[in-house]
């Protein structure tokens, strides 16, 4: 157990410093609405696959579980690996209609964790999508709250709402906010007949995570965001973003542009050509085998946590064989200032 708990800490560790130098900025704001020694279950809108769970996992002290598409799990080290970082696959109707009878088993472990004070987060619009807006919710997470209250009527569990947002998810590098909402107290839909306490949870829960996100009504979508885009509205803000749309772009904030563009492209490409074979690969070898956009910049993540700090051990220890240990000692050190001005500036 303490084994575990340890390589789940080293992991996290590493993956939050991976993010630190793959966004340009994190905000994190409300964590501290999230309770101790009290059964949680994390609800977030989803729209950049895996780094939604990634930003979540590294902003909150707990380790958790994590409700993930089965689609995913599909290869076995693959699988092995994500189960290992306690991500539970969930199966969808597209996964095959013979694979749904799984979940039943998935919302009882998801249930028993919670009955254990354990912390679950899920993902209830079902799957991810670069819209800024907040879907329907699916009945999933319903079936897991009402679960853990048939076993324990007096269960003290509690939803908190997520909200992630980006400033640009497909760009590289990006911005990120997480808000974490006020708790919402599983309990108090028993006073309800069963159906209209799922349809008054997912009516509340909705709610509450449309407000910690850019929500754009699907009617005149393309229109409404344009228009924001094209003021220059500040997405890691959503409520200021919201009260725009509202108000019918009458209190719209744009925030400030930024300054020193020829900087950033110099101290960009500058960065491409010291990890040319890691870029290469992600340009020319993984980047068009990518089917759904929402994915690009997990894989790129994936590239940037592994391959390269592989290229440059490799690169370090040939310049330590070529030259000497502090010529390459230099070049690493030079190479992450520069990532770091790539990245920030």
């Amino acid at each position: 157990m303490l084994l575990k708990q340890f390589r789940l800490y080293m992991l996290k560790s590493y993956l939050r410093l991976g993010l630190f130098f793959y966004f340009k900025r994190v905000v994190v704001s409300g964590v501290k609405n999230i309770p101790k020694d009290k059964p949680v279950l994390l609800l977030s809108n989803h729209q950049n696959a895996l780094l939604d769970a990634l930003l979540i996992a590294t902003s909150i002290k707990d380790y958790g579980h994590y409700l993930a598409r089965a689609g995913v799990f599909k290869k076995a080290l693959v699988s092995k690996l994500l189960q290992s970082l306690q991500l539970i696959p969930v199966y969808r109707i597209r996964d095959g209609y013979s694979n749904l009878t799984n979940n039943n088993e998935i919302f009882e472990t998801a249930a028993n964790l919670l009955n254990e004070n354990k912390t679950v987060t899920i993902f209830p619009e079902g799957s991810h999508n670069l819209a800024r807006r907040l879907r329907p919710l699916s009945k999933g997470f319903t079936r897991i709250v009402f679960n853990v209250l048939d076993k324990n009527p007096e269960s003290e569990l509690l939803l908190i709402p997520i909200g992630v947002n980006f400033t640009n998810a497909k760009a590289c590098p990006d911005s990120a906010a997480i808000y974490f909402g006020k708790p919402i107290v599983a309990k108090q839909y028993l006073k309800d007949d069963k159906h209209k306490a799922v349809v008054n949870l997912k009516n509340d829960v909705h709610k509450a995570i449309s407000q910690l996100t850019t929500h754009i009504p699907e009617e005149n979508y393309d229109e409404v965001l344009a228009k924001l885009e094209s003021l220059n509205v500040d997405f890691l803000n959503p409520q200021s973003v919201n009260n725009c749309i509202t108000s019918n772009f009458e209190t719209c904030k744009s925030k400030p542009k930024s300054k020193g563009n020829w900087l950033r492209v110099g101290l960009k490409y500058l960065l491409i050509l010291n990890l040319l074979l890691p870029y290469a690969i992600w340009k020319l070898v993984a980047q068009p085998k990518i089917n759904e956009i929402e994915f690009a910049s997990t894989f790129r993540f994936a590239i940037a946590v592994t391959l390269v700090p592989i290229y440059l051990l490799i690169a370090g220890m040939m310049l330590t064989i070529i030259f000497s240990f502090k010529v390459a000692l230099a070049y690493l050190v030079g190479v992450l200032v520069l990532a770091l001005m790539a990245i920030k500036s």
